[in-house]
């Protein structure tokens, strides 16, 4: 075979499509059971009506018996001549001398060497499909004589007729179930895989267009099945793909504008001092520490984006963290942080499962929110308790101008900064951070108004 040959013949090698594939299988399976019982019954008519005639012919040849009692062998019927009604009956010897003048030509029926053994007891009865005077017939060789064997034949060709008739009609029958079952399995077909079909078409359309936006249609509740609940959890995944490529460029956006200004800055600090000889010194100081300033900012910045792209998991680094001896390391490090803020801090021994490293970012991020929001002389209240069935707790509070009702719903926003902290440094990424990391290790961070102003951040385990 030539490779031209090959590549016309790769086509038809192709598997066929899910569909077609059903089709065929439900309409092999009908087929194979309607040719089935169709056979089943033709057989087992055929069986019956043949049956029916071998009783016919047992009873005949007892009749027989009676009559051609002391009749000599190679004594036959006067009905053989045309084997009409009644039975064609003949007599043959056990012995072959006995036969009458011809020997075995003078018999109208044939006359088989096991007839001679059943004239002499050696051999049952049987039946014989044979052919007189041009009919077919069915013919009982049996022993009610005595030393000769008796044999009776009833023409059978409306037995004949009768099978053939019933064969052609249960033909018919198998051909109509096959095409029946070619097109229930079509419509079986059709049916069964119009969700998977929706779900394909689905799926190449956000291929073709990457817009995650589309959905399948379910049924109403109630006609659900495992196709649906396969629909089901598709959508679901196509919300969250939706949600996370939503974020994806949210994020994007977010970050090339919070970069802009401090890019800026840091460009046009960097042009004046490409100029420092036209500086004084004093400008050249002021240049270089705003420069560096924004140099930290965009570093902060930055590494705060890298944080939240990432959207770690922390169960591969899961580890028993003592909460109450971090809370009380992030506190030293933070009055390092601000040396004109109080943190008053209680604490009590209590185990978390997490991420060290993780727990103090989002520590830190929640004592470094509220000694930016607190006013001089007044201190930042964190709490560590326990509550009744030994979840731990962690509340932050500051006193200072607290969330106002409107920002509530956005505090944990990516670069979101309410307006009275517009004026504060920051970047608007500490607080998103830290509801990530506490969603990654099962917590919920949540934000409230607290008692007599300022606002209290709660962290529930």
């Amino acid at each position: 075979m030539t490779r031209g040959s090959r590549r016309r013949l790769a086509p038809w090698r192709r598997r066929r499509p899910l569909r077609t594939r059903l089709a065929i299988a439900v309409t092999a399976a009908v087929a194979f059971v309607a040719v089935g019982v169709c056979g089943a019954a033709f057989l087992q008519g055929r069986a019956a009506l043949y049956g029916q005639l071998d009783l016919s012919l047992t009873e005949a040849a007892r009749r027989a018996a009676e009559e051609y009692g002391n009749a000599p062998p190679g004594t036959a019927s006067w009905s053989c001549q045309y084997l009409a009604a009644p039975a064609c009956v003949q007599i043959v010897p056990a012995d072959p001398g006995a036969d009458p003048k011809g020997g075995e030509h003078a018999y109208t029926m044939p006359v088989a060497p096991q007839t001679r053994l059943v004239a002499g007891r050696k051999l049952a009865p049987f039946y014989t499909d044979i052919v007189v005077e041009g009919h077919p017939a069915r013919m009982l060789t049996t022993d009610f004589l005595k030393g000769r064997a008796l044999q009776v034949a009833l023409r059978s060709d409306t037995v004949e007729l009768g099978i053939d008739r019933a064969a052609r009609w249960l033909a018919v029958t198998a051909a109509a179930g096959v095409l029946l079952a070619a097109v229930l399995g079509y419509w079986v077909s059709r049916t069964g895989l119009a969700p998977v079909t929706r779900l394909t078409a689905t799926a190449e359309r956000i291929a073709a267009t990457r817009d995650a936006r589309h959905r399948i249609d379910l049924p109403p509740p109630g006609r659900e099945d495992e196709i649906t609940r396969l629909a089901r959890s598709f959508n679901t995944m196509l919300g969250e793909l939706e949600q996370s490529v939503t974020a994806q460029r949210r994020l994007v956006a977010d970050a090339s504008h919070e970069l802009r200004t401090p890019l800026t800055a840091l460009r046009t600090n960097a042009e004046l001092l490409a100029r420092g000889e036209r500086l004084t010194p004093q400008q050249r100081e002021r240049a270089s520490l705003a420069l560096g300033r924004q140099l930290r900012e965009v570093t902060g910045l930055v590494n705060d984006l890298i944080e939240l792209a990432r959207d770690e998991e922390p169960q591969a680094l899961v580890e028993p963290v003592r909460l109450g001896a971090l809370v009380d390391h992030c506190a030293e490090a933070a009055r390092t942080h601000w040396p004109s803020t109080e943190f008053r801090v209680r604490t009590v021994p209590v185990t978390v499962e997490g991420v060290p490293a993780r727990l103090s970012r989002l520590v830190g991020n929640l004592l470094d929110n509220a000694a930016k929001f607190s006013p001089p002389g007044r201190p930042v209240e964190v709490e560590l308790t326990v509550r009744p069935g030994g979840a731990a707790e962690l509340t932050v509070r500051d006193h200072g101008p607290g969330i106002a009702e409107g920002d509530l719903p956005y505090v944990f926003d990516r670069f979101y900064r309410a307006g009275s902290a517009r004026a504060l440094p920051g970047s608007g990424l500490g607080l998103a951070m830290a509801r990530q990391i506490a969603r990654a290790h099962g917590a919920e961070l949540t934000a409230e108004a607290a008692p007599g102003g300022g606002a209290l951040l709660r962290l529930s385990f």
